[in-house]
């Protein structure tokens, strides 16, 4: 199973971006897809996660509100839509996937992509 995530970028604080993580190299049916982040020095941050049915989404507190995940299963590709950006939202972002319900544990997920850097400046 292969991750590739691409979108970010530079952006000044209350802009938008949107992620995407497109998944090869399996079959994705049943599978959880999840967004963390990583700040220098800090650990690895739960974002949101999406079951595959899209029947359930989850959110980290920090960015309920602003951020939407969302996917696309005719394409294996997950999105994370981020809105009203602010500096403390800086940070290597990765998407992930595990079979099974999507977990808001990083520890939990096997399959990890490289990560996109999105930088948000004041």
């Amino acid at each position: 199973v292969q991750l590739q995530a691409s979108g970010g970028g530079l952006v000044q604080a209350g802009g938008s971006l949107r992620l995407s993580c497109a998944a090869s190299g399996g079959t994705f049916s049943n599978y959880g897809m999840g967004w963390f982040r990583q700040a220098p020095g800090k650990e690895r941050e739960f974002v949101a996660a999406v079951t595959w049915s899209l029947q359930s989404t989850y959110y980290g507190d920090a960015v309920k509100g602003r951020f939407t995940i969302s996917r696309d299963n005719a394409k294996n590709t997950v999105y994370l839509q981020m809105n009203t950006l602010k500096p403390e939202d800086t940070a290597v972002y990765y998407c992930s996937t595990r079979a099974g319900w999507p977990s808001l544990r990083p520890g939990d997920y096997v399959y990890w992509g490289r990560g996109t850097q999105v930088t948000v400046s004041s």
